[in-house]
């Protein structure tokens, strides 16, 4: 009885035991496994912390998967996902990680204020260049216009050149010339007329591929909702360059003498250039600093457009063919006609007519174009929200620009009955700030009818602008010494305006046209 008693146990035992042989086994098993499996964690997450990973021409950086120690740091998760590598914002003791879109505009925004500058300069210096050589009214137009002969040949060239090569390196170039050339620009006004005309055409010529580079980039740097933002943050360095050159420039002529400002701002401009070189790429695809979320952003909202074939011509004649190509060349040509008067006479008018001293003219010109920079940004945020509120792209366009004509032709018709200098800034402050909304309309235009030829339309466009500015810069010269007063160039101007807004509305479009 026992024996059988102990016979059925034992079975029973037997069994429980290897049952419970095989559990320990098991959880043996799970925590070799799990071991196994921290181990290859900790290895995949030591690897990818400076892991490049190289293909499909472009190059991942790899990131860590979790920060170390982020409770004591307040540094957030980078997660990891099938998609790829997702790093979010990191919050810390050095505050937010600037995504790469807005460093590049960022630098666009410099470069652009250097741009102008260097132009604003001569607008001021040439007022005691000319009293020290007793130049005409006329020959001040001819030598302000000279910085146009070379710009307009280099508008269609540099836009060609960054359709094939892209805005890096073609703006780089750019710099690097107009930087070498405004530090001459002293030496050739004392050598000669000859050689301060042919000096300043060179500059135009390297400064003539600015605006073209400057638009691909961003197009290729910013989803369609928020390129007309990142072109006015641009533009606004743009028109803050001509605060810093009105302002800056008599300070330091009073202080250094006159050759102070151009060295100082041929020295910034090799400054900026170190830090372009090192930080930019020509696509998003090419950054090494990118993330993967920030690059699908930026891919899911732009044109599929391909590239120009290497040594490819882009199709001049059927660019030329379709109006809203032409409205775009009519509206360039107004607004660089506007522009260059009000940016190359400002000074010698608030002198002329309210004969004020040129510091004093310096701060008279200065104040418009700083409401400019503000108002531009406010044009291209309004634009974006309209865009994103279902609004058509041709709506946008063709409201953005009759406010940027329309606006500055009254303004400029009420410039001519201003009896003090403050009353004549109010005016041409509005004029300039209201024309600033041209930057949401046919600047970017360019890349809604042609996005595989927007640099070189670009260039077109701008060249026609280029040689209307040439016409009103000197135009007014030889106005202002026949007639005695600017009201009947100011009245010419403002008529240009309203006949260019009528031309806007009929016949521009936001679809692709090439």
């Amino acid at each position: 009885m026992a024996a059988a008693a102990a016979a059925a146990v034992t079975p029973k035992s037997a069994a429980f035991g290897a049952r419970s042989s095989n559990l320990s086994d098991a959880y043996l098993n799970s925590i070799c496994f799990r071991k196994s499996i921290s181990g290859f964690r900790y290895d995949v997450e030591r690897k990818w912390r400076n892991l490049s990973v190289q293909g499909g021409g472009r190059r991942k950086r790899g990131v860590i998967l979790e920060r170390e120690n982020r409770g004591r740091r307040g540094v957030g998760l980078v997660k990891c996902t099938a998609e790829g590598i997702e790093r979010g914002i990191l919050t810390g003791e050095g505050g937010l990680v600037m995504p790469e879109r807005l460093k590049v505009v960022a630098l666009m925004a410099c470069v652009m204020c250097l741009c102008n500058a260097d132009r604003v300069v001569m607008s001021v210096a040439i007022v005691p260049l000319a009293a020290k050589h007793g130049w005409s009214s006329s020959f001040l137009g001819i030598v302000q216009s000279s910085f146009l002969w070379g710009y307009i040949f280099s508008s269609v060239i540099g836009g060609a050149l960054v359709d094939k090569y892209g805005g890096k390196r073609v703006i780089a170039w750019g710099v690097a010339l107009w930087s070498l050339a405004t530090l001459l620009t002293p030496w050739a006004a004392n050598h000669s007329t000859t050689s301060l005309l042919a000096i300043r055409a060179f500059f135009g010529l390297a400064e003539g591929v600015a605006l073209p580079s400057m638009n691909i980039l961003l197009s290729r740097w910013f989803p369609c909702n928020e390129r007309a933002t990142a072109v006015g943050l641009s533009m606004g360095g743009f028109h803050l360059g001509n605060v810093v050159g009105l302002v800056l420039t008599p300070i330091v002529m009073s202080s250094v003498g006159l050759s102070g400002p151009f060295i100082l701002f041929s020295s910034l401009g090799l400054l900026w250039l170190t830090m372009w070189t090192l930080r930019v790429t020509n696509d998003p695809q090419d950054s090494r600093s990118i993330s993967n979320s920030e690059l699908r952003l930026i891919q899911a909202g732009k044109s599929n457009a391909p590239p120009i074939k290497k040594g490819e011509l882009p199709p001049l004649r059927l660019l030329l063919s379709k109006m809203p190509t032409w409205a775009i060349i009519f509206a360039n040509v107004t607004n660089n006609w506007g522009y260059f008067v009000l940016l190359s006479w400002m000074p010698v008018y608030f002198k002329t007519v309210f004969n004020v001293n040129l510091k004093q003219a310096a701060w008279f010109s200065a104040v418009p174009w700083g409401t400019m920079a503000f108002s531009g940004y406010v044009a291209g945020a309004a634009s974006d929200y309209l865009i994103k509120e279902g609004h058509s792209l041709t709506f946008v366009r063709k409201v953005m620009q009759s406010i940027g004509f329309i606006g500055p032709g009254l303004a400029l018709l009420c410039l001519n009955y201003a009896k003090t200098p403050v009353i004549a800034s109010v005016y041409i402050t509005v004029a300039l700030s209201l024309s600033a909304f041209s930057q949401a309309g046919f600047l970017l235009n360019m890349q809604d009818i042609a996005p595989q030829y927007a640099g070189f339309l670009h260039g077109i466009s701008n060249s026609a602008g280029t040689l209307a500015a040439i016409i009103s810069t000197i135009g007014t010269g030889y106005f202002v010494q026949w007639l005695g007063s600017f009201q009947a160039f100011l009245t010419v101007t403002a008529g240009l305006y309203f006949v260019t807004a009528i031309f806007w509305n009929v016949y521009a479009t936001g679809e692709r046209v090439f």
